[in-house]
């Protein structure tokens, strides 16, 4: 299995330079610390999922392969906080990583939406202020996450997109994204989806 995550390990490897130069920047003391703190944020979607039962189905094989790349991937990343919503493949994504940091993930209700849905998430992520949090969703809410936490617009992910992932770096006010590829590859698309252009970075 190849693990392909070079925009985002490259955010996470890069982030102590990034802390550096903003507290060079903004004055190297601890009140500058405490009042700017640093806060990556990892989203990605759940991983592939089986076809029944259709309301709430679990992981297919690949699928759980995935999950277990995600630890992989986020191995030395000092996770602080998972997220997922109440849904079987959401959970199942998200527990790996969550055992492998000995963490109780945080289940983030569905409903009123996907703005209203995408705005709980940002205020439940921006409760962990200074960590590294990982965010799992799914293929119509992950672009809305980006956007609701200071990232860019994009199109909804199409439904054979799996192995994105998207590292946030937020700080002084300001996001970074940065969009990159981990797990087993894609299945083939089965139809045309506006999503499958590259998203935009910022």
């Amino acid at each position: 299995m190849r693990i392909r995550l070079l925009g985002a390990l490259s955010a996470l490897l890069l982030l102590p330079a990034l802390v550096s130069a903003q507290e060079h920047e903004h004055g190297d003391n601890n009140h500058a610390k405490m009042e700017h703190p640093v806060t990556v944020v990892v989203i990605v979607r759940h991983a592939e999922k089986a076809a029944a039962p259709a309301n709430d189905p679990p992981l297919t094989e690949t699928g759980k392969a995935r999950a277990e790349a995600l630890v992989a991937a986020l191995a030395g990343a000092k996770v602080g906080a998972v997220l997922h919503t109440p849904t079987t493949r959401t959970r199942d994504t998200a527990m790996p990583v969550a055992r492998a940091n000995n963490i109780t993930p945080e289940v983030l209700p569905l409903g009123g939406g996907v703005a209203a849905h995408a705005e709980q998430v940002a205020q439940a992520v921006m409760k962990h202020p200074g960590k590294t949090v990982v965010v799992v969703g799914h293929s119509n809410t992950v672009m809305r996450y980006i956007e609701a936490l200071g990232g860019p617009k994009n199109a909804d992910l199409c439904d054979h997109q799996y192995n994105g992932i998207y590292t946030l770096v937020i700080a002084h006010g300001e996001t970074r994204l940065v969009a990159g590829q981990y797990g087993p590859d894609n299945p083939a698309p089965t139809q045309a989806c506006p999503g499958m252009a590259a998203p935009a970075r910022q």
